[in-house]
């Protein structure tokens, strides 16, 4: 972001679509997992094992997003 530019509050379509990333993305992080640990072939679950830590790094700038827009969200009782 440059410095002309200001954050601006996400609306409730781009929150829920992040909430639907993270979501399919915790799913697709344990599903990997469980795979990688019923395989036998030690290549599938070296693959594996590297789509979870793929996952998780996604899970993490999702969630770091948030973070960076949680200081211009408006405040709204829910």
């Amino acid at each position: 972001m440059t410095p002309n530019q200001q954050l601006q509050p996400l609306t409730s379509k781009e929150l829920d679509y992040i909430v639907d990333c993270i979501s399919n993305e915790t799913m697709l992080a344990k599903h990997c997992a469980a795979t990688a640990a019923a395989s036998q072939n030690p290549a599938i679950q070296q693959a594996l094992l590297g789509f979870v830590k793929r996952h998780e790094q996604h899970l993490d700038m999702l969630v770091n997003s948030l973070q960076t827009h949680s200081s211009v969200a408006p405040n709204q009782p829910q």
